[in-house]
C-alpha cells in the first residue's frame, strides 16, 4: 500500500508540473523570470552551476553535478564545464560548435552524457529549468519565435532577452490557419525534457551507410499524405520527427559520429554555425540544441588526417577525457561498478580494490625526467599523498611533463570484469588483494591488444602492487595485535619528541617519577630512525627538520601528529612492528598454537571483522599471510 500511496504522489507532482496558457500570458512569465526562455546551451550551464560547485585544496573546482557518477577528473570536468559550457553559455562562439569528447574506452565518456541527458530531464521539472514550448509544434520551440522580426529589437529591449531563430513551417501554418496569425492567442505549454517521449533530448546513432536514410536525422516526408495535401512542400505532408527536430531546446548525442556517412556530417555544418539545417524541401529549420559526440584518439587522427574534413573539423571542439590519476578514486570507480553489477553481494576484503586500482593506475603514468621520481612516488603524489623531497608545486609540473597522460593503460572494465573471473574461481563470497592480482595477471595473456613490452611492463606493476599490499597487510595485522594502536604510536612519538628536543636544544631530561635529571636517549632515538635509514651523520639533521616542522605547526596553533610527517610516521610504524614482529610470527604461522596463542588470535580475529571490515574467511587469510610473509 505503501507503494501505491507513493505513486499516487508522483502522479500528482506530475500534474503539478502542467502550465498552460496563451502567449500573451507567457510573456508575463518571461517579464517576471527570464531565465525560462534561455538557450539549450544556458540551460546545460545552469543546471550543471545550480548542484553546486566547490573549491579543492588543489585549486581546481569541484562541479556537485558530476561527483555522483564521476572520479578523478576534476581538471577535465572544470575545462569541459569553463571552456565549453560556460562560455556557451555566454552566447560566445564555441556554442557554434559539436562538442567532442575523446578519450580512451570506458573512461567515462559516455556516463557524461548519460547523466547531461538524465540531469536535463529532472532539471526541466525544476523551477529554475522549466522548459515552454508552443503547443502542437513538432519541435517544441521556444515561443518567443513567434514575435515578428520587426518587434524583436524593441522586445529584446523591454525583456531583455535574445530571440534568435524561425518558426518550423508547420508551426507556422499553424499559427496561421488555426490562430488567424493572431500570436497573442496562440497556446503555450509546460514540457518536460524527455529521451524516453522524445521531447528535447535525442540520440543519433549511425547504422549500415547503404541501409541508414538522412530522414533519421532530419525527418521525412510522409507519402501517404500527399494526396491530401497535394505537395510535398506542404509541412503537413512532413513528419519532423528527426532526432535533429527532436532534440530541440535541448541535447542530442550523436554515437559513433566520426564513423557516420559524410551525408549526415554536413546537416551539422550549418546546424552548429547558423543554428538551422536543411530538411526535405523546406528553407532552413532553425533548432536550438547541444550537439555532443565521442570517440577515441585512433578514430579522431584518422578524422583529422583526411583533408575533406577540415570544414567539420573547424566546428568541433576537442575536450580530452583521459583516465582518473587517483588511486582512492580509481578504487570508487571499482566500487561503482561493482554495486552496479551482479556482483553487489559479493565481499572484497578491505585493501582489494586499492590494490587492483595501484595496478591499473602505474599503467596510465608515464616516467618523468624529475631527479627522484619514480612511478610509485608520482602515484602517491598525485594522490595526495606526502612524498619526502617533493611538494605541492612539483605536482603541476609533473601534469605538465605529458600533456597526453592517462590518454591509455588499462581501463576500469578490465578489472572488474578479472573481479568477476577472480570471484568465479573461488568457492567461497570473498576475495582479496591476492586472488585479483592473481586474475589481473592471468588475464594479459589473454589480452590481445597488449604488445608483448606492454606485458612485460605490466606483470612488473603488478609486482609492485603486490608488494604495496604486503606492507599494507603488516601493518593492518600490527594493528590489530596492538589494542590501542593509535595511542602506542602516540606515545612512542612522543616520547621521542621530547628526547628530540632536549637533543637539539642541549639540555638535560627529567624523570616523570624519580625527578632525575637524564641525558637524552640516544638509543630510542636511533632505534626508530634506523627503521627509515637514517645515518649516524645525518640524524642531526633530521631532528633539526623534526623541530622545525613542529615549530611550524604551533605557530598555526595546530598539534603535530606523528602522521603529520611522513618519514616520522613510517618510521614509528616499523618500530612498533619491529616490537611485536616475534609474537605476530609465532602466534599467526604456528600450525598448533597452544592455548595463549589460540585466544591472541581470536581476539585478532575478531578486532579485524569489527575495526577493520574483514569477514572471518578473509581475516584467517589475511593472518595465515602475513605469518608467511614474516618467515621467509
Amino acid at each position: 500500500m505503501d507503494i501505491i500511496r507513493r505513486l499516487n504522489e508522483h502522479r500528482l507532482n506530475e500534474k503539478k508540473l502542467a502550465w498552460e496558457g496563451t502567449f500573451a500570458q507567457y510573456l508575463e512569465l518571461v517579464k517576471e523570470t527570464p531565465q525560462i526562455a534561455q538557450t539549450a546551451h544556458s540551460r546545460v550551464y545552469n543546471m550543471i552551476k545550480d548542484a553546486g560547485i566547490e573549491q579543492n585544496e588543489d585549486g581546481t573546482k569541484e562541479y556537485k553535478f558530476f561527483t555522483r557518477e564521476i572520479f578523478g577528473l576534476d581538471r577535465a570536468v572544470e575545462k569541459l564545464v569553463e571552456e565549453y559550457f560556460h562560455s556557451a553559455a555566454m552566447r560566445l562562439d564555441v556554442r557554434k560548435r559539436v562538442l567532442m569528447l575523446m578519450g580512451p574506452v570506458s573512461g567515462g565518456k559516455s556516463t557524461i552524457v548519460s547523466m547531461l541527458k538524465k540531469g536535463l530531464e529532472q532539471y526541466s521539472k525544476t523551477d529554475q529549468g522549466a522548459v515552454f514550448a508552443i503547443k502542437g509544434c513538432p519541435m517544441h520551440q521556444e515561443p518567443l519565435l513567434l514575435v515578428p522580426h520587426d518587434l524583436r529589437p524593441e522586445f529584446e529591449e523591454r525583456f531583455g532577452v535574445k530571440i534568435e531563430g524561425e518558426l518550423n513551417p508547420y508551426t507556422r501554418m499553424m499559427v496561421e490557419t488555426e490562430y488567424g496569425g493572431r500570436i497573442e492567442d496562440v497556446v503555450v505549454e509546460r514540457i518536460i525534457l524527455s529521451e524516453k517521449d522524445r521531447v528535447g533530448i535525442g540520440t543519433f546513432s549511425p547504422s549500415d551507410p547503404k541501409s541508414q536514410d538522412i530522414a533519421d536525422l532530419t525527418g521525412s516526408i510522409d507519402f501517404s499524405t500527399i494526396a491530401e495535401f497535394g505537395s510535398e512542400s506542404d509541412p503537413r505532408a512532413y513528419r519532423f520527427d528527426g532526432e535533429l527536430n527532436k532534440a530541440n531546446r535541448g541535447l542530442m548525442e550523436f554515437q559513433e559520429m566520426l564513423k557516420c556517412d559524410e551525408k549526415f556530417l554536413w546537416n551539422l555544418l550549418s546546424l552548429t554555425q547558423e543554428g538551422n539545417f536543411k530538411a526535405g524541401r523546406f528553407a532552413l529549420i532553425s533548432a536550438d540544441e547541444l550537439i555532443v559526440a565521442h570517440t577515441n584518439e585512433t578514430e579522431y587522427r584518422n578524422f583529422i588526417s583526411n583533408k575533406k574534413n577540415e570544414a567539420l573539423q573547424s566546428r568541433i571542439i576537442v575536450m580530452r577525457i583521459p583516465y582518473n590519476l587517483k588511486v582512492s578514486d580509481e578504487e570508487k570507480i571499482y566500487a561503482k561498478l561493482i554495486s552496479q553489477s551482479d556482483l553487489g553481494h559479493v565481499h572484497v576484503a578491505p585493501h582489494g580494490l586499492r590494490t587492483s586500482a595501484i595496478f591499473s593506475i602505474l599503467t596510465r603514468l608515464k616516467d618523468s625526467k624529475k631527479q627522484g621520481m619514480d612511478l610509485l612516488k608520482k602515484m602517491k603524489l598525485y594522490d595526495g599523498e606526502n612524498v619526502e623531497g617533493f611538494k605541492e608545486a612539483d605536482i603541476k609540473e609533473l601534469r605538465n611533463e605529458h600533456l597526453d597522460e592517462g590518454m591509455s593503460g588499462i581501463d576500469p572494465r578490465y578489472v572488474i570484469n578479472r573481479i568477476s573471473s577472480a570471484l568465479i574461481r573461488r568457492d567461497t563470497e570473498c576475495i582479496n588483494a591476492l586472488d585479483i592480482l592473481r586474475a589481473l595477471k592471468e588475464g594479459l595473456d589473454q589480452h590481445a591488444s597488449i604488445t608483448k613490452e606492454e606485458r612485460e611492463r605490466y606483470l612488473n606493476f603488478i609486482s609492485v602492487a603486490r608488494k604495496e599490499y604486503d606492507e599494507v597487510a603488516k601493518k593492518e595485522v600490527q594493528k590489530a595485535f596492538v589494542y590501542s594502536y593509535e595511542e602506542s604510536a602516540k606515545t612512542l612519538m612522543d616520547n621521542y619528541l621530547d628526547n628530540v628536543e632536549s637533543y637539539c636544544n642541549r639540555t638535560r631530561m627529567r624523570d616523570p617519577v624519580t625527578g632525575e635529571e637524564l641525558d637524552p636517549d640516544e638509543k630510542l632515538m636511533r632505534s626508530i630512525e634506523e627503521q627509515i635509514g637514517i645515518s649516524e651523520n645525518a640524524k642531526k639533521a633530521f631532528r633539526e627538520e623534526i623541530l622545525i616542522r613542529i615549530s611550524h605547526f604551533a605557530r598555526k596553533g595546530r598539534r603535530f601528529e606523528y602522521n603529520n610527517h611522513e618519514r616520522l610516521k613510517e618510521a614509528i610504524e616499523k618500530k612498533l612492528f619491529a616490537d611485536l614482529k616475534d609474537v605476530v610470527k609465532i602466534t599467526t604461522s604456528s600450525k598448533t598454537p597452544d592455548e595463549s596463542q589460540l585466544r591472541k588470535v581470536n581476539e585478532v580475529t575478531k578486532r579485524l571483522i569489527d575495526d577493520y571490515n574483514y569477514c572471518p574467511y578473509c581475516a584467517n587469510e589475511l593472518l595465515r599471510y602475513v605469518g608467511s610473509l614474516l618467515n621467509r
